[in-house]
């Protein structure tokens, strides 16, 4: 065998050990690309189903007595929640200040005479300052007065932590019905929930 086809042979050996060394690399990359992207998929779905589970409506029913309290309003008036025995009363508590879609509902709630018509009385709550909560209002058009808490009736309403911020409400209603019970509470971390369907939810309820 001459001398130029050994080397040949050697050059033809070590071109082949270098493509199989080069697919044996391939197929490695291929299975960590695969692997990573199937690490993402179960990723993104489990990120996808938390966010779903949590943003699901959470409804209680039959809550025992309202917890009464006193409130001052952003017109410098107060309210207690005992005067309004003998009607049934809608609390809504807020993010308030800061949150578009608060204020909106609010003000979507003040346009439905259906509301006044069945003789319910909603009352808007926030942790705000007066001046934080009607320079909103004035920018969404909102005219009933907002009760100003400082976390305690928030607290014993348990709406504390439900939306996106622990230390503040959700986006939640209380139905207090004309003998001061608390017979249905929704939490909607969509922060939204139409007039009508609001309406409907608790009408139902006092019908019960």
């Amino acid at each position: 065998m001459t001398s130029a086809k050994v080397a040949r042979d050697r050059r033809a050996a070590a071109i082949a050990r270098v493509r199989e060394d080069q697919r044996r690399h391939d197929r490695r990359r291929k299975l960590i690309v695969s692997g990573a992207s199937a690490f993402i998929v179960v990723l993104i779905a489990a990120v996808v189903t938390a966010a779903l589970l949590s943003a699901r409506v959470t409804t209680s029913s039959n809550l025992g007595p309202a917890p009464d309290f006193t409130l001052q309003t952003t017109d410098g008036n107060s309210v207690t929640l005992s005067d309004f025995r003998g009607s049934p009363v809608i609390l809504y508590f807020s993010e308030g200040a800061g949150c578009g879609s608060c204020l909106q509902q609010m003000g979507e709630i003040e346009k439905d005479a259906a509301f006044a018509d069945a003789g319910i009385t909603v009352l808007p709550i926030v942790m705000n300052t007066a001046e934080q909560i009607t320079a909103d209002m004035k920018t969404y058009g909102v005219t009933t007065p907002f009760l100003l808490d400082d976390g305690t009736v928030s607290k014993e309403y348990d709406t504390l932590g439900t939306g996106m911020h622990q230390g503040l409400p959700g986006h939640s209603f209380v139905l207090v019905d004309a003998d001061g019970e608390r017979v249905w509470s929704g939490n909607y971390p969509s922060m939204w929930l139409a007039p009508e369907a609001l309406l409907k939810e608790v009408q139902e309820r006092l019908t019960d």
